[in-house]
């Protein structure tokens, strides 16, 4: 099944079952899927929908950060809720060690010899990653490896 027919499926669930927070999240959800496909003219495929709830998971991660420094604990109880809603979309997120094993294929993959290589890495990098790793601690991780070459 295509995830955004799971997606709609799961939506499908929750509007039965009255669970608004979900109803909601999978709204939203479906409605910046719909956007990307106005934007790109064309149907949402896997990959599609992998990169618009990466970019959902980066948002509400970012909320969360604010308010718990604007000291909203409530729309930080609310961000998270939605944002393991989100998650369970992702595939099998990679912890650190992983990423820094597929970074260092990479980086011996195209001989990267220094921080200014960085780019290089990232633009191979990401597309294995893809969905499976936040962007901004693989690019960490880059950073400390390219360091020490």
């Amino acid at each position: 099944m295509a995830l955004r027919d799971s997606v709609q499926e799961d939506l499908k669930k929750a509007l039965k079952r009255h669970q608004t927070t979900q109803v909601a999240t999978l709204r939203l959800l479906l409605s910046e899927i719909k956007n990307a496909e106005i934007a790109q003219q064309k149907p949402a495929d896997d990959s599609d929908v992998l990169d618009v709830l990466a970019m959902q998971v980066k948002r509400h991660r970012e909320s969360i950060e604010a308010f718990k420094k604007g000291n909203r604990n409530d729309l930080v109880v609310q961000e998270e809720a939605e944002l393991n809603i989100l998650m369970n979309y992702l595939p099998q997120q990679l912890d650190r060690e992983e990423i820094v094993v597929v970074a260092r294929q990479v980086i011996d993959a195209i001989g990267a010899k220094g921080p200014n290589d960085k780019g290089k890495v990232m633009a191979q990098l990401m597309p294995q990653l893809k969905g499976r790793a936040d962007g901004k601690e693989a690019s960490e991780i880059v950073s400390k490896i390219l360091d020490t070459v």
